[in-house]
């Protein structure tokens, strides 16, 4: 695949000569990498021009340039690592700037992958969006900037209770591996001064106690926070903590027009295989947020205790009472056919549609 190497800002002229006899939509597709913008053109109904690379601040001068003409503008990359920053400059700058969904982008399966393949293969889906098939491109709502902000204080928690399971284990994996018995929480002030093993191994271990002892306060620092965030009246079972987690993945709950656009986006929704005459409906898509997803999941868990007169739970009653005597198939069919629609119920209570005690969750 060949590339224009644009490094450097191309001039007004040059711009111009560009796109002469072109009075379209400029669309771009884009593929974005760390230090580098590799960009595909079309200009109205023509053919995509050759792909071209930029540097960061060189792509947003020239989309400056080419919005400056006074023609309308739109982009789109995949959502990747390196979050909704491009879609925020590109929005200020006035072009109309879409995040996908990460996809296979080789459509004709002659497994070759470049960056100006999949950036070519992006330009050609948004040309079709702007043309008006709505269905070319699986958009992503790009959340604010407070939005992010809020999400990111739950999502370190998150990472930081997974540092302190990790050394947790190895201080574990290292008593087991010298035949010692593994001691949960060995690393705590009075499990660890009667702790049976040697004085070596001790040392080892005393390596890792401060660096314990600082994420479980700055957990608890952060556990505090979140739950000084909740609101103060929550259906019992329901949690300061999980419910906060829940509001902020899913930003505003208005955004969603009816249970199906809410069950879609939680990915609890079953896929299915179907031909002919055969429908198969198999395991979850798991397409949507997994955050989310394992919030429900584990909520829906806890209400079987707290809501025994919540309608879902009542429905699968039979199963659900069995516990671990149903089979393990059975018991996740059950619970993730509870949260599915607790998730649509809270989606109906965030919105006003209809309240907490109507649907049998009691304060």
């Amino acid at each position: 695949m060949h590339y224009v190497n644009n490094t450097e800002l191309s001039s007004h002229e040059e711009t111009r000569c560009q796109f002469n006899g072109g009075t379209g939509a400029i669309k771009l597709g884009i593929d974005v990498h760390q230090d580098f913008y590799v960009v595909v053109m079309q200009e109205g109904g023509t053919n995509p021009k050759p792909p071209q690379r930029f540097q960061k601040q060189a792509f947003l001068h020239w989309a400056a340039k080419l919005k400056s003409q006074g023609t309308e503008v739109h982009a789109v990359y995949e959502a990747c690592g390196f979050g909704f920053s491009l879609q925020r400059q590109l929005s200020a700058l006035g072009v109309h700037c879409h995040v996908i969904c990460p996809q296979k982008l080789d459509e004709q399966n002659r497994r070759v992958k470049t960056d100006g393949l999949d950036a070519k293969a992006l330009c050609l889906k948004l040309d079709r969006f702007v043309e008006g098939n709505r269905s070319a491109l699986a958009l992503v709502r790009v959340p604010s900037e407070e939005e992010e902000q809020k999400r990111a204080i739950h999502r370190q928690r998150e990472q930081l209770v997974k540092a302190r399971k990790q050394l947790e284990a190895h201080g574990r994996s290292l008593l087991v591996n010298h035949g010692l018995e593994p001691v949960q929480n060995w690393w705590k002030p009075r499990t660890f001064a009667v702790l049976p093993a040697p004085q070596w191994m001790k040392e080892l271990l005393q390596n890792s106690q401060p660096i314990l002892f600082a994420l479980q306060e700055k957990i608890a620092a952060l556990t505090l926070q979140l739950q000084n965030a909740a609101a103060p009246k929550q259906p019992r079972g329901l949690g300061k903590m999980t419910s906060v987690i829940i509001d902020r993945e899913i930003g505003d709950w208005r955004r969603f027009n009816n249970r199906r656009q809410i069950a879609s986006y939680t990915g609890l929704c079953p896929g299915e295989y179907s031909s002919g005459n055969t429908r198969l409906q198999n395991c979850v898509t798991k397409h949507g947020n997994p955050r989310l997803r394992a919030a429900l999941v584990e909520l829906a868990w806890r209400l079987i205790r707290f809501q025994p007169n919540y309608k879902p739970i009542i429905k699968w009653k039979e199963v659900l009472r069995r516990g671990a005597l149903a089979t393990g198939a059975a018991r996740k069919k059950a619970i993730v056919a509870v949260a599915r629609q607790l998730a649509v119920d809270l989606w109906r209570i965030k919105t006003g549609r209809v309240s907490a005690a109507t649907l049998g969750l009691i304060n």
